[in-house]
């Protein structure tokens, strides 16, 4: 059942939906009772009620005379909302009102006084055409002399449009202009309800058909311009949605199949796309703004080139269509197209401002939906740059991650983690929350990540990181507060360092199960200034996961962080307990399960969660050597180097080792002044990594023919997997590796 914007949702019982234009209201047949006559019932001739009836505001008019025929229990129809106002008592034999009788109310030019509007919300609602019971009171609107509608010889009442007696049984038309101002209401009051584009839209065509129109066609512009875009291109229109009266209504309370035209012409109406053309027709209908009636000249020759040539002919004639321009704040963004059906009375005059009203709100609510949109596109886009798009894969560790904004209407926050890879197979975890989360919040938050990432790649030890950190928030602002913690893990060695500002501790789940909160120094916030942050290496065995997190994911107005951080720890425990004491649980369901631990209702800030997974690298798999800067030594890297592969059975990549370890220890020897480090690493690839005491990284360059040096990085290039050079705080190391087999 299509809703109607009225004063009510359903109509009463026993309506006949014959007329297009809404529910007729049909009066039930009092039920005969046994031993007693039931007066004729009148037809269309029944007088409406006067103006100074008991209840003014009811559509349903009492019949005079009912009462004395209904018996008690005969049921009524339903009344409506009050505050309609009262149809005036127009003089005439029957109580008939009179066309040159002023109303009680504003009578539109060329409307007849008592009628109901055919653009209002209750268009088409008419009085019964059959007595009904009523409170008893007497109609006292009609003159002296009046003939009793209620009497079986009283005379028809003619129709007022056209001036011809109606048919007995009838129902006669009102027109009201209190039901323009209550549709008006309700349909401005359902389009503003839309958030976003579609449900403006939609608004508009629901509350639109079948109240005032048969069928409705929206046209938006493509693209839509956002705020002060100036558009670049043609006016390019899409048919964004159409609405029409369905073939089949619901048939309960009252509702029957409405006739359809043969054929629907309704539904042929409408091209996809049309392109107006600077000084057309339509382009000239557009910048009037206002709704024009279709029958008019420039609006008739504006039709085909909005719907098609084809499509023109399915129009109705006459006053039966309206084309209504929408205009946004800047410029227009689109046209709707009321339509009415030949079964339907025709849009009349005080119906152009009923659709400019419509074409005004869904207008400016289009507008404010597409800037809401940008800014929600531009916020979103903005948080899923600050934040890493993958994880790196790094040597002897597994990474997993998951990000919750605190609402899903803003997304956006100061939440943050990211993986490092650093020099020697090493990695170093970050989590960091600044405060707020607003777009400021996420600004501040991308320029503390960055400057990590950079920190990070000097290598310097993790309170240093913190050091320097808390020393660019203060750059930021006085009050730009934020925890973080930054861990650096080492395969090789097994063990991690860690660093706090302010953060909620990690908590290390064991192979065996054992999940512990780790002691780290809680320090201060970063942007406090003035505080000395401390460093602490523990032990991180193989097999282990450590679990970094933001105060999101333990703190709530339900608990406090500490009650939320055992939660945490248990939780992990007993995840552990499900997959056995020699086997980790998988990395993603574990996040999932951590997050699981938030009941509805629970979660009031963003969460940030980091979890890494410690597979180790084994010490039978690491070949280490210190190399003096000397002539020789190239060559004897060629040897040791030679004799490893020829350990781990990886003969087959000896001369691509040789050549490559030649070429990086040579650059490396020519210009250190202290020994040389070579170590090789065997995990999923081979490894190589060369260091020395001087800081400059070196560069690939083209060598010319002339060159007698030049060419080592270019073979490195050519020959490894991937190589790269990272700069130390004591040097530098540049690394390569090949693929196994």
């Amino acid at each position: 059942m299509t809703e109607h914007p009225t004063s009510f949702d359903r109509p009463s019982t026993g309506a006949d939906p014959t007329d297009p234009r809404g529910a007729l209201l049909r009066t039930p047949v009092p039920p005969r009772a046994s031993g007693s006559a039931l007066p004729a019932q009148g037809g269309a001739g029944q007088s409406p009620p006067a103006a100074g009836e008991d209840s003014p505001g009811a559509f349903e008019h009492s019949q005079p005379g009912a009462e004395q025929a209904a018996e008690p229990d005969t049921p009524r129809p339903r009344p409506t909302s009050e505050g309609v106002p009262a149809q005036p008592d127009g003089g005439q034999p029957g109580g008939a009102p009179s066309d040159d009788t002023p109303s009680a109310g504003v009578t539109p030019a060329g409307v007849a006084p008592g009628e109901v509007s055919a653009g209002g919300g209750q268009a088409g609602l008419v009085r019964p055409d059959s007595g009904a019971p009523d409170s008893g009171v007497p109609d006292s609107g009609a003159p002296a002399g009046a003939p009793d509608p209620g009497r079986r010889d009283a005379p028809p009442e003619p129709d007022r449009r056209t001036g011809q007696p109606t048919a007995p049984g009838r129902p006669t038309p009102m027109r009201r202009d209190g039901d323009r101002l209550r549709f008006v209401g309700a349909a401005t009051r359902r389009i503003a309800r839309g958030m976003d584009l579609d449900e403006i839209v939609m608004g508009l065509c629901r509350a639109t058909v079948p109240t005032f129109a048969d069928a409705i066609l929206v046209y938006l512009r493509e693209p839509l311009p956002v705020g002060d875009e100036r558009p670049t291109g043609p006016l390019v229109l899409r048919l964004r949605r159409t609405d029409r009266i369905p073939a089949e209504r619901d048939t309960e309370g009252g509702f029957t199949p409405a006739p359809q035209p043969e054929p629907s012409e309704l539904e042929t109406v409408g091209a996809e796309l049309c392109e107006v053309r600077p000084g057309s027709a339509l382009a000239e209908v557009l910048r009037g703004v206002r709704p024009v009636f279709t029958d008019t000249p420039a609006a008739r020759a504006a039709l085909p080139e909005l719907l098609g040539e084809e499509r023109d002919f399915a129009l109705p004639d006459g006053r039966r269509a309206i084309l209504a321009p929408l205009r946004g704040r800047r410029r227009v963004i689109g046209a709707a197209l009321f339509l009415r059906g030949p079964e339907r009375i025709a849009f009349e005059a005080d119906d152009l401002l009923v659709a400019a009203q419509l074409a005004t709100h869904s207008a400016l609510g289009i507008d404010k939906a597409v800037l809401y949109g940008r800014e929600a596109y531009i916020a979103d886009e903005l948080q899923r740059t600050m934040l890493p798009e993958n994880l790196p894969r790094c040597t002897g560790v597994r990474l997993a991650s998951r990000y919750l904004p605190a609402a899903e209407t803003a997304r956006v926050g100061g939440d943050w983690y990211d993986a490092i890879p650093l020099p020697g197979s090493r990695v170093a975890l970050v989590v960091g929350d600044v405060m707020g989360h607003s777009m400021t919040s996420a600004a501040i938050m991308g320029q503390l990540r960055t400057t990590a990432q950079t920190l990070a790649g000097l290598d310097l030890p993790p309170q240093e990181v913190l050091h320097h950190l808390d020393e660019q928030a203060q750059r930021l602002g006085t009050d730009r507060m934020a925890t973080c913690l930054y861990a650096v893990y080492d395969p090789v060695a097994h063990r991690i360092t860690v660093a706090n500002a302010g953060h909620p501790p990690p908590v290390l789940l064991h192979l065996g199960g054992h999940a512990e909160v780790l002691r780290v120094p809680a320090g201060a916030p970063i942007g406090v200034g003035g505080v000395d942050f401390e460093a602490v290496e523990l032990d991180a065995p193989a097999g282990a996961t450590l679990l970094l997190y933001t105060d999101g994911l333990v703190e709530s107005r339900l608990r406090d962080v500490w009650t939320g951080i055992e939660q945490l720890r248990e939780r992990l425990a007993a995840t552990a307990q499900l997959t056995g004491p020699d086997h980790p649980p998988p990395l993603e369901a574990l996040c999932d399960e951590v997050l699981d631990m938030l009941g509805p209702g629970d979660r009031d800030d963003d969460i940030a969660l980091l979890a890494a997974r410690f597979d180790g690298i084994a010490p039978s798999d690491v070949s280490y050597w210190f190399l003096d800067p000397e002539d020789a030594a190239p060559g004897k890297a060629r040897r040791l180097a030679r004799r490893a592969l020829a350990r781990w059975g990886m003969e087959d990549l000896t001369d691509a080792v040789e050549l490559l370890v030649s070429e990086v220890v040579t650059n490396a020897v020519r210009y250190a002044s202290k020994p040389v480090t070579l170590r090789l690493l065997r995990t999923d690839v081979l490894r190589c990594e060369v260091g020395d005491d001087v800081p400059q990284l070196p560069r690939l360059r083209q060598a010319r023919a002339t060159d007698e040096g030049g060419r080592g990085l270019y073979l490195v290039n050519r020959l490894a997997r991937r190589w790269g050079a990272t700069r130390l705080s004591t040097g530098k190391v540049v690394w390569f590796e090949l693929n196994r087999g």
